[in-house]
């Protein structure tokens, strides 16, 4: 896998603290480098080599989830 912005859309997103905890939780991810929301689209931006299978664990596990 290569060291490039991937996007996902997440769902459930309200507020900063949401933001937040999403992006806290993928940035635990190992291979993650960096980790951005826009909160008004709902899009998750990470950069980095880890897996989607991961990304979506971390998304899921902070309360949220990949659509």
């Amino acid at each position: 896998m290569t060291d490039a912005d991937r996007s996902y859309t997440v769902s459930g997103m309200t507020c900063g603290h949401c933001k937040s905890s999403v992006i806290n939780g993928v940035l635990q991810v190992p291979g993650v480098r960096a980790a951005d929301v826009d909160l008004e689209s709902g899009v998750l931006t990470v950069r980095g080599e880890a897996d989607d299978a991961a990304i979506h664990k971390a998304v899921d596990e902070a309360g949220y989830a990949v659509a």
